[in-house]
């Protein structure tokens, strides 16, 4: 059972990654603090679980990444979708959206 949560963890939180970055370009930091931002503080990500899911998402070529000077003058590694992350996203949310009315009709069953 610990597998498979683990395993919906990841799903998700890239599903929120590649998500974040539809917006715009951002490195990680940054898309840390919008997950948060967009989820009422109820989503923290933290760096440990962050960067080895950017990094999964870069070698299967959904991300991009290039580094730029950020905002506060520092050098930042920015992270964009791919093209092939589009379609990514596209699946995954219909994904998403299937098992979360899975999930709620159980639930609803269930009272």
């Amino acid at each position: 059972m610990a597998k498979q949560k683990e395993d919906l963890l990841k799903g998700t939180l890239d599903l929120l990654i590649l998500k974040t970055l539809e917006l715009e370009p951002m490195h990680g930091w940054g898309i840390a603090e919008r997950i948060q931002m967009f989820s009422d503080e109820v989503l923290r990500v933290p760096t440990g679980s962050l960067y080895p899911a950017l990094q999964r998402l870069l070698r299967r070529g959904f991300i991009i990444a290039e580094w730029r000077t950020s905002e506060n003058k520092r050098r930042a590694r920015y992270y964009r979708l791919a093209s092939i992350g589009h379609k990514q996203l596209k699946a995954e949310t219909e994904s998403w959206n299937r098992t979360s009315m899975a999930v709620n009709q159980v639930l609803r069953a269930s009272l």
